[in-house]
């Protein structure tokens, strides 16, 4: 089981896996040029989600597809400046989460003229 840690200081924010520094996975997708952050939700916070479950799965695509929802649900609530999330955490944060082809915004579209 992976353990992934982040800590806040003044200038930096440090994330490591099992001890070792994250890979921030820029050759992903960039969508923070000035690191990991976390307790929104946002670009920093998305690059954290990224790498994360980069890492986790072990396959890009996976991370890709599903790092949106994992950065709103938990890594947003991320709201101490220390924190640790394990492989168990991860995966049962995940577990029910459906990934649909669509923003909300389309789905309702398609409902409403469903009539």
């Amino acid at each position: 089981m992976k353990v992934y840690r982040g800590k806040r200081g003044t200038r930096e924010r440090i994330v490591t896996v099992d001890g070792e520094p994250l890979d921030p996975r820029l050759d992903l997708k960039t969508l923070s040029s000035s690191g990991f952050e976390w307790g929104y939700d946002g670009g920093g916070p998305g690059q954290l989600a990224l790498a994360i479950l980069a890492d986790h799965f072990g396959d890009d695509g996976m991370a890709l597809a599903r790092f949106a929802s994992f950065r709103g649900d938990i890594i947003a609530s991320l709201d101490q400046d220390e924190w640790s999330l394990t492989s168990e955490k991860i995966d049962a944060a995940l577990q029910g989460v459906v990934e649909v082809p669509m923003t909300l915004s389309e789905l309702m579209d398609k409902v409403r003229w469903k009539g």
